[in-house]
C-alpha cells in the first residue's frame, strides 16, 4: 500500500526541485558562466537524484494499485529521466533554451497531474 501523503510530499518536492533548477539556469544563462562542479552541480543532482528515485518508486506503486486516470508509466519514467537531465543542465549555460523549457514544462506537468489525482482522491 502506497503511503499517499509521502507521495504528495515527495512530488511537491520535485516541483520545488524542478523550479529552483530553472531559476539556476536563467541566472547561469545571463551570466554566461558555469557553476562549479563539486561545489553546485554535483550535491545538487545528487539530492534530487536521491527524491527522484524514491518518487519514481513510489508513484509506479501508486499506479499500480490505484490506477489513476491520464497518468501512466511511460510518463513516469520520462519525467523522471526529465528531472535528473534539469537538475545537471541547469548549471551549463550551453544548454538549449528551448529543450530546456520543454524538459521543465513536461515535467512540471506530470507532477502537477499527479498533485491533483492525489488531491482528488481525498475529497472522493
Amino acid at each position: 500500500m502506497v503511503e499517499k501523503q509521502s507521495l504528495l510530499q515527495q512530488t511537491e518536492k520535485l516541483i520545488e526541485y524542478v523550479k529552483r533548477a530553472d531559476e539556476k539556469y536563467k541566472e547561469i544563462k545571463l551570466s554566461g558562466e558555469k557553476g562549479d562542479f563539486y561545489n553546485e552541480v554535483k550535491p545538487f543532482a545528487d539530492e534530487v537524484k536521491e527524491i527522484n528515485d524514491q518518487w519514481k518508486n513510489t508513484v509506479i506503486q501508486w499506479i499500480h494499485t490505484e490506477r489513476p486516470k491520464n497518468i501512466h508509466e511511460q510518463q513516469i519514467d520520462s519525467c523522471h529521466e526529465h528531472i535528473e537531465i534539469i537538475s545537471i543542465q541547469s548549471f551549463f549555460p550551453e544548454t538549449s533554451r528551448t529543450r530546456f523549457k520543454n524538459l521543465v514544462s513536461s515535467s512540471i506537468y506530470v507532477l502537477q497531474t499527479i498533485v491533483f489525482a492525489l488531491d482528488n482522491d481525498k475529497l472522493g
